[in-house]
């Protein structure tokens, strides 16, 4: 039975793990539209992203060619721009790229830098090249490297889009883990999915092995259960 303390290298989903996604949102529609009301500005970021999950589902299901997150968030931005009102082209230019101001989760830093003096840790994310390389300047995310869907022109949970990492990770015995944390409510820490198995690198980033547990909001990697089977795929 494989542990936490098995696996060679660690990787991280970006988007909604390490950085506030919907906060950053907020604050980029905001600033963009003014003082609306916060009933009005989460309307406004609930239609941003409706556009870009189905946008991303149509580029899974072959309806339309490949957009990186930076074409989908120009799209989302002249979006929310004619729901709300706004004609400035500089607001809306700025709009587009909110996906690159996205702030870090209050843990995030500390807990990469700490996860990172044990194990060598990449992040994995939906968002575009550009878009993630000034998203973890922004953030402050030190990783040892960030790997982008757009390299694959795919979004998760597409095979390929895990096979980046395995690929990066080299061949190995050992298990490579795709760490995903879901928020729990506040002050009762963070959950998290961890794919153990050997067979994760001859499946494209697919694995019947899971340790699942919960650790404190510094990424303590204690697993709190034995290996669950029976998950067919990481979380997107």
């Amino acid at each position: 039975m494989a542990a936490i303390r098995d696996i060679e290298v660690v990787v991280f989903d970006v988007l909604g793990t390490m950085v506030d996604e919907p906060g950053g949102l907020r604050s980029a529609v905001r600033e963009a539209t003014g003082p609306s009301g916060p009933t009005a500005t989460d309307e406004l970021v609930a239609l941003w992203r409706r556009h870009c999950e189905r946008e991303q589902e149509r580029v899974q299901q072959g309806q339309r060619p490949y957009a990186s997150t930076e074409v989908l968030d120009a799209e989302a931005a002249r979006l929310v721009a004619r729901h709300a009102g706004v004609t400035d082209p500089g607001a809306v230019a700025r709009l587009a790229t909110a996906g690159r101001r996205l702030p870090a989760w209050g843990d995030s830093v500390a807990g990469l830098e700490r996860l990172s003096r044990r194990y060598p840790v990449m992040g994995l994310s939906n968002a575009g090249r550009t878009a993630l390389l000034h998203l973890n300047a922004h953030a402050g995310l030190r990783w040892h490297r960030a790997l982008s869907a757009e390299a694959v022109a795919a979004y998760k949970p597409a095979p390929e889009v895990y096979r980046l990492a395995l690929d990066s990770a080299g061949p190995s015995r050992c298990p490579l883990g795709f760490l995903l944390h879901r928020p729990l409510p506040p002050g009762e820490g963070w959950s998290y999915v961890v794919s153990t198995g050997l067979t994760s690198r001859q499946s494209g980033g697919r694995s019947d092995n899971y340790v699942a547990g919960q650790g404190d909001r510094a990424m303590d990697l204690r697993p709190s259960g034995p290996l669950e089977r029976g998950c067919p795929t990481p979380p997107p």
